[in-house]
Parts: C-alpha cells; structure tokens; sequence
C-alpha cells in the first residue's frame, strides 16, 4: 500500500508507520527499516512488532500494557518514562504458551489421556478427532505423526477448546490456563517497569483474548487484580492497522478530527474481521514487495 501511494503521488510519503508481526528484536527492526528506507517509500519510517499497534489501538494514555494471542502470545508495555519491556516471543524456546496451536495441542494432548485413562474423562476426545474427520484420538495422533494432518492445523481447534469450556472441565483448565499466562505476563512487564501500583490499561489483542469468552476474560481479571488494584482489562475493540495510524497522527501532532475521523473510517472498514484470527501459522516476518 505504502509502495502504492508513493508511486501514485510521485514522491515518498512524509510518514510511514510499519507495526509488523514477527518483528521480535531491535536488530529485525532496524534490518526492515533499512529495507524500507532502501526503497524510498517515506522520509521518515517507523518500525515495530504490532503488539505495540494493540497497545496504541486500546489505549491514548501513551503507556500500558498490551498483551495478543493469536496464532502465538506475545506481550509489550510501556512505561509512563518511555521506557519499554518487550518478549522474542519465539514459541516454547522463549518460554511462550498461550497461541492457538497450543491451546490446540493441549486439547489433542487432553483427548488422548482420557481415551487411554492416563487423564481424566473429557468431551474433548470425541470432538477433538472429529473435527478432523476421524473416529478417535489416537488415529488423530497417527494422522499427525504421519504428516496426513498437519501441526499448524491444531490452531482450529481453539474456538472447540473455547466452546466445550462451558461445560467441560478439562477443557476449562486450558482456558484457565491461557488465563494465567496472560496474567503471567502482565505482571512480569508491570513489575519491569515500576507500575504494579499504578493505573495501567491492559489492552487484550488477538482473536483468542477478543473472542469474548466470559471464562477467560474473568481468569484474566482475577489474575490482574493479585498483581496490581488499579490495573484494569480491556479487550481492543480495533484492528492493530487502528494503532498504526493514531501512531502516525501522534508523531505528525494532528488534530482531535483527524483521530476521530482515521479511527471512524478504519473502524468501520475493519470490523468485519475482528476477532477472527484465532488460527493458522505462528507470524512470519512478510517479505517486501
């Protein structure tokens, strides 16, 4: 888009704001930066993971805490100082759980133990092989194995996990577990930056934590208030490209219209498709055009 514009108008755009997920370290950001520089596209380019568009998305405080849990989990916060903490967020070698295939895996994992007897009773080891059109878990697992039915395909089965929670108990403590690990980094970024004891926005990204889901939003607000008595959850009720732009506006000192306005017109474009990335492959840094 951004390649689009300049091209159009002849001339790089004054401003370009790129939050991109995948983006985990500095040293990413300045080699996308770079890139982008290398091509011309604006006189002036920002770079960041798009947590960081979550944040700015829930939030005009300019400081807080944003945590997005999709395809992965991941997590950011910034201190009233502008001091910021951030997560590789690189999957369990970085010490993540929490994205949709492993809210999947859990469920496949839960399903073959009560088929077995190692774990208890769930209704997850009949839905969870019939989601992929198969009779039990164990041939769900022999499926896997065998590459017939791919890993990051275990990402659909969160919205399952989702709905089988309200009845089911294992099913239950995955989300209850999901809830802990949002709560586990939110008290770990607080805590880095001195806000513990502050009123801080905790802004929920990602179709996992906007999914609404009445369980997972009370763990998360439970957990919260053990951590700090002012801190205080919302899921984002716009799109990260929402972020992005106020992001824009902020470092070009626009007006109260022109936020309204940016917010109005991406709000309405975008609500058609919020809340519902809540599967497929963990992000990869997309390659530039």
């Amino acid at each position: 888009m951004i390649a689009e514009l300049a091209a159009e108008v002849g001339a790089p755009a004054d401003l370009a704001v790129l939050f991109i997920a995948g983006l985990d370290f500095p040293d990413e950001e300045d080699a996308y930066r770079a890139e982008a520089e290398r091509r011309d596209w604006a006189t002036e380019i920002v770079v960041g993971n798009d947590t960081f568009a979550v944040l700015r998305a829930g939030t005009d405080r300019g400081w807080g805490v944003a945590v997005t849990c999709g395809a992965g989990i991941n997590c950011v916060g910034v201190g009233v100082d502008g001091r910021e903490v951030r997560f590789p967020s690189l999957g369990a070698i970085s010490g993540d759980w929490g994205g949709a295939g492993d809210v999947g895996l859990a469920a496949v994992t839960a399903a073959a133990r009560s088929e077995d007897g190692r774990g208890p009773e769930t209704e997850l080891e009949r839905l969870v092989p019939v989601h992929f059109e198969l009779a039990t878990p164990v041939e769900l697992a022999r499926s896997i194995n065998r590459g017939s039915v791919p890993w990051r395909r275990l990402g659909e089965l969160a919205p399952l996990v989702f709905a089988a929670a309200e009845t089911d108990p294992v099913a239950g403590e995955i989300i209850d577990r999901l809830a802990a690990e949002v709560v586990a980094l939110v008290r770990a970024t607080v805590n880095r930056l001195a806000l513990a004891q502050s009123e801080v926005d905790v802004v929920l990204g990602g179709g996992l934590l906007q999914s609404g889901n009445r369980r997972l939003l009370a763990g998360i607000e439970a957990g919260l208030r053990e951590v700090g008595p002012h801190l205080s959850a919302r899921p984002a009720t716009s799109r990260p490209i929402v972020g992005a732009a106020l992001a824009a506006l902020d470092r070009l000192g626009a007006g109260a219209e022109a936020y309204e306005r940016v917010r109005g017109e991406l709000d309405r474009t975008t609500a058609a498709s919020l809340g519902r990335d809540v599967t497929g492959d963990p992000a990869a840094v997309p390659e530039l055009p």
